[in-house]
């Protein structure tokens, strides 16, 4: 393992600086001194390893003079050949966009500005990444090594390159700001590298599990080690970093400080933990020393590629949604010098069958004037029941109510205050697996009085007639005239399929008239306000053949 680093004092006349140059030179580059073993296989020969490992510029003698081999046309298989690295092919190696998170844009060296990045993208010599507030890029070298970049994060790629078929690759990053956590694939050859330059200090590794701050805003650039070692240095000096710890570094003009030992893993509270349903809900206990937390989620089998991420001062946090698929939370402790420490792990499935179903009523936005609303929605053929929340928030935190139906329509079974609500539906399968709900869909429950807007009698040929508005399909209503208007002794109580009523011998004098909606499951809804309807003499009944106006008051 190496350090290196490109901060060099300008106050140094060139004959003084010469000597410190070469001796980082040599620190960081041992390797080009040293060769690249090969265990011969049946059938090869010089010149058909010369064509595949060596540069166009290296003959294949030169590699038998090297290993000093007698008859090129016959090499014991199980004997090793030495290939200096400096002979070795190097072709350029770009780095290959696993996921993306949120805004994130790469610029080239040789052009203005920035464009956005995608999955998939190929990433070359002296690009850099950019990431945005809550964003994040994971991307991967030739050898699989893969890095994180983190939000607010800058990362030039410096150096991506491999040595033909060896397997060894060079990887040369400078994180300018922000953070990165990387894994690096173990080194498959003296050759191999992965280097990391922060403006104070540089990590490389040769195979480990780490992260590195580029420091800023009053905070040291920290290297921290989860696996394996990390040598981090700069001209004043070098740390061996051993797992579990880290070193930070305040100056280029100052060396890598003594160890650290990382915060501990914080635990997880499995009473108040909930990783299904979604919204997640996560909880743990506090670490002593810890200024702040960071909760992650990850994917199981990819941990590089981040899915969310927050930094909060609580012991608890809710993950409103996530992609399907076997995930993994993490929760480490940061103290105040931003030095984060051992995660937390717990891994869970999030399901993606069977799909939920379409809501049909309430539409979004609607207010319902009644406590306990009739919900509908499609049916799921997988699905043996179907599950109901209704919630303040849009991301469900707190449902204040969930219940289970078998149909396609549900009522609550208790009454809900009013207020604004979001209600969504999932369907569950005959093994009792639950998939994602539905988008949230805003309703209204309001307590104030239902207005049926009772339109002006009708009168004709001895009769008169009272029309409402209609309510939803399938409902029915309920009208009740009364004299007194405390309907105590209603003149008329009457169940409709129309939302209409003739009288043949209409009264005179003054009515009340109010209406009930009932729904097709036979829910009562509450009676309107009451109206008063004024009525003429009896003989103006039979007078007229067509409407006739009358008084209405409300």
């Amino acid at each position: 393992m190496t350090v290196s680093s490109s901060h060099l004092p300008h106050r140094c006349a060139p004959y003084a600086r010469l000597p410190m140059l070469v001796a980082l030179l040599l620190s960081v580059f041992p390797a080009l001194a040293q060769d690249w073993n090969y265990r011969v296989r049946p059938g090869d020969t010089l010149w058909d390893l010369g064509a595949r490992y060596l540069k166009p510029s290296v003959p294949w003698e030169q590699l038998q003079t090297h290993n000093r081999v007698v008859d090129p046309y016959r090499l014991p298989p199980g004997t090793q050949l030495r290939f200096p690295v400096a002979w070795l092919q190097v072709q350029p190696a770009p780095a290959r966009v696993l996921a993306t998170r949120g805004p994130v844009q790469v610029g080239d060296t040789d052009q203005p500005g920035l464009r956005d990045v995608a999955q998939g993208d190929l990433l070359r010599i002296g690009q850099h990444l950019v990431t945005g507030a809550d964003a994040s890029v994971t991307i991967a070298f030739a050898d699989d090594s893969r890095l994180q970049l983190r939000e607010n994060s800058r990362l030039r790629l410096d150096q991506l390159s491999r040595y033909g078929h060896t397997g060894m690759v060079d990887t040369r990053l400078r994180l300018e700001q922000g953070r990165s956590s990387n894994r690096v694939t173990p080194a498959k050859g003296p050759a191999s590298r992965y280097i990391i330059d922060a403006p104070t200090a540089t990590s490389s590794v040769r195979g480990t599990v780490f992260r590195v701050s580029a420091g800023g805003d009053g905070r040291s650039a920290a290297t921290e080690v989860i696996e394996g070692k990390v040598q981090v240095g700069n001209r004043r000096g070098q740390r061996l970093v051993t797992p579990g710890h880290a070193t930070r570094s305040d100056s280029p003009d100052t060396a890598p400080g003594a160890m650290e030992t990382l915060l501990p893993a914080p635990v997880l509270d499995r009473t108040q933990l909930r990783l299904d349903p979604l919204p997640a809900q996560l909880a743990w206990s506090p670490v002593a020393g810890a200024d702040h937390y960071r909760a992650e989620v990850v994917r199981a089998d990819q941990p590089e590629i981040l899915l969310f991420a927050q930094d909060t001062r609580a012991t608890a946090l809710s993950v409103p949604d996530l992609p399907p698929g076997e995930l993994r939370v993490l929760v480490r402790a940061v103290n105040a010098q931003g030095v984060e420490g051992l995660d937390a792990e717990r891994d869970f499935l999030v399901r993606d069958q069977p799909p939920a179903p379409l809501t049909v009523r309430p539409v979004n936005q609607q207010t319902i004037n009644s406590a306990r609303p009739r919900f509908e929605w499609s049916q799921v053929g997988s699905a043996e029941t179907s599950v109901l929340q209704i919630a303040h928030d849009a991301q469900f935190l707190q449902p204040v109510l969930e219940q289970e139906s078998r149909g396609t329509h549900l009522r609550p079974a208790r009454d809900l205050p009013p207020g604004a609500y979001f209600w969504r539906v999932a369907s569950r399968d005959g093994n009792g697996h639950r998939g994602r709900f539905g988008q949230p869909v805003a309703l209204t429950i309001s307590d104030a009085p239902v207005d049926p807007a009772l339109q002006p009698p009708q009168a004709a040929k001895g009769q008169l007639t009272l029309r409402w508005q209609a309510g939803q399909a399938g409902q029915r209503y309920r009208v009740q005239l009364d004299r007194r208007g405390d309907f105590a002794q209603p003149l008329l109580d009457r169940e409709l399929d129309q939302p209409e009523v003739t009288l043949k011998r209409p009264w005179r004098g003054t009515l009340h008239v109010r209406v009930q909606y009932i729904d097709e499951d036979g829910y009562l809804g509450p009676f309107s306000p009451a109206q008063q309807v004024k009525l003429p003499c009896r003989t103006c009944y039979g007078a007229g053949g067509g409407a006739l106006l009358l008084w209405l008051l409300l």
